[in-house]
């Protein structure tokens, strides 16, 4: 699904293949069965194909497979079994679900770059001249009212991503284009003479990436309560989550609300849990407050453990609720 500028890669895409795969032996090969390592390579190819070409994270691909085969095979014994045709379109149709899983609960977002962006700021007079201007402010950091044309790959760059400029670590072909027209070097430039260099540039740029778009991946993390949701129906790891939360409670010796000792095990190790850290962003801590005070408001004590355990499972209820409605998007530094 799309998000303004974003795409997020929620697994939805992979849902829409037509399911069971069906695994053919190599057309190259007389044998009538296929090796695990053979069935693992189809499966990620056919899912980075569908989700515009981005390769998946080892970390998202190890879980999903330990998912399609556990119970069955040990990891890396599985890569080298034979598998028949059947047995292997079942294990491809199970790993491709597991990977469509493992994105909704942590998807990828990745803005896909096809020049538009770059032309509605080259159809708009107004847009672009301010766009060049303020550019032209940013880089004539001497306040001399001239910058060099080796400035432009500045340019650029603190356009970025969200104005449709991709990476040049992604995107060699923007040196060809700078080369092109004579973008570099020490000349200087007024700022007229900069807007119209600027404008050549992007109009080429724009037109090199509507035909071949750029997939960028973004370092933003969603946090939706698909996690927390999960947790939540398993009744085995929601009574591991509370006993760590009650030993918690009984390590300390403060006088602390049961809602205060609740909220600092969230601040603390939430993110586990599929919960936004709590220094992320102003929105989060935002959210903890409303949540918090909205229990705070009618709960404040919780004299029994069973009175403790319906008060996590209320409070985490209510995150998962508010976090469906409004997903928290937020850098993956955090």
């Amino acid at each position: 699904m799309s998000d303004g500028g974003f795409t997020v890669l929620d697994g939805t895409q992979l849902r829409l293949l037509s399911l069971p795969l069906t695994v053919k032996t190599p057309t190259d090969s007389n044998s009538a069965v296929v090796t695990g390592a053979y069935v693992i390579d189809l499966v990620e190819s056919e899912a980075s194909s569908s989700l515009f070409g981005v390769s998946l994270p080892e970390n998202l691909k190890s879980s999903a497979l330990k998912r399609a085969v556990s119970g069955k095979y040990d990891v890396a014994f599985f890569r080298s079994k034979e598998l028949d045709a059947d047995h292997a379109s079942e294990v491809a149709t199970n790993y491709l679900t597991a990977i469509a899983d493992e994105l909704k609960y942590d998807p990828i977002v990745v803005s896909i770059l096809d020049g538009n962006t770059l032309r509605l700021f080259l159809e708009d007079e107004d847009d672009f001249a301010m766009l060049a201007e303020n550019l032209f402010t940013d880089l004539d950091i001497e306040d001399k009212g001239k910058i060099c044309k080796g400035q432009m790959r500045n340019a650029l760059v603190n356009m970025g991503v969200d104005m449709g400029i991709p990476p040049f670590s992604e995107f060699p072909l923007l040196n060809d284009i700078l080369k092109k027209h004579g973008a570099e070097g020490e000349e200087e430039l007024g700022q007229a003479q900069f807007a119209h260099l600027l404008q050549l540039v992007l109009q080429d740029v724009a037109d090199a990436v509507a035909e071949k778009h750029v997939i960028v991946v973004q370092n933003i993390k969603i946090i939706n309560g698909t996690k927390l949701r999960t947790l939540l129906a398993d009744e085995k790891q929601l009574n591991s989550v509370i006993e760590k939360m009650h030993q918690e409670k009984n390590s300390l010796e403060s006088e602390l609300e049961s809602t205060d000792i609740i909220r600092g095990f969230l601040e603390k190790k939430g993110k586990e849990l599929g919960m936004p850290p709590s220094e992320a962003n102003e929105a989060v801590v935002l959210l903890y407050d409303a949540i918090f005070a909205d229990v705070k408001s009618s709960k404040t004590t919780a004299k029994t453990d069973d009175d403790f355990r319906e008060l996590v499972k209320d409070i985490l209820e209510k995150f998962a609720e508010q976090l469906n409605v409004n997903p928290v998007y937020h850098s993956s530094e955090y």
